[in-house]
This record gives structure tokens, C-alpha cells and sequence, in this order.
């Protein structure tokens, strides 16, 4: 910012005052005429589809890291299904059965990766 000369000073003040407004939730300087519309698009509430009631500013990173409704992959078979399921779907799917074609024996699922080493 350029240095202000003392005697604009006090009127660059007096507008700032009048104009701008530091919004209570964020910090941030507004335009007292744009306040309704940061207040509406950042602060606003919104539900996500887990039907939990969050500001808007913070829905991306909430479905993104933190909803139990999100995507995830199933590292055994790399079905997509939701977070909240995940777990037990792996727990079930890690116990699967694979018929290994070194040692013929049956390996699980979960014990595929480290197999080679143990084979035969």
C-alpha cells in the first residue's frame, strides 16, 4: 500500500469506517455493501448429504476428508463404495480367499501382498 498523506489521512479513515466492515466470523475487510453476500456464500449454513449443518466455505473440504458418505476404494478389490462402510467391507474382503499360483496354497486376501516373500 502507498503511504497516505496526513491530511487525507482522517478522510481515508472516515470512509473506511463508513464503508468497510470486519466480518465476524472470518476477519476479513468487506465492503458494508457486499457484507450481506460474504455473510450468504461464505457463512452461509448448508447441509451435506450426511445431514450434517456446516458453513458453506467449509463443505468442499468436509466431503472431501471428513464425510462419512464421501467415495473410498477398497484396497483388496478397488469397489467404490462409502466411507462409513468401509471398514467392515474390507474386514470381509481382506478374509476372501485366493488360490496362489506358486505354491497352490490359499492365501487371503490381505495376506497377498506380503506372500511372495513367504511363498513356497
Amino acid at each position: 500500500a502507498k503511504d497516505i498523506p496526513v491530511a487525507n489521512f482522517i478522510m481515508h479513515e472516515i470512509h473506511c469506517s463508513r464503508n468497510i466492515e470486519v466480518c465476524r466470523y472470518c476477519s476479513e475487510s468487506i465492503p458494508k455493501s457486499e457484507m450481506k453476500n460474504h455473510m450468504e456464500s461464505e457463512h452461509g449454513q448448508v447441509t451435506c448429504k450426511c445431514r450434517m449443518k456446516i458453513e458453506r466455505s467449509l463443505l468442499k473440504d468436509h466431503e472431501a476428508s471428513a464425510c462419512p458418505l464421501r467415495p473410498a476404494l477398497c484396497q483388496y478389490c478397488d469397489i467404490q463404495l462409502v466411507f462409513s462402510k468401509l471398514q467392515d467391507h474390507e474386514i470381509y474382503c481382506g478374509a476372501r480367499t485366493e488360490r496362489c499360483g506358486g505354491c497352490g496354497r490359499n492365501i487371503m486376501m490381505k495376506d497377498l501382498k506380503e506372500h511372495p516373500q513367504v511363498c513356497g
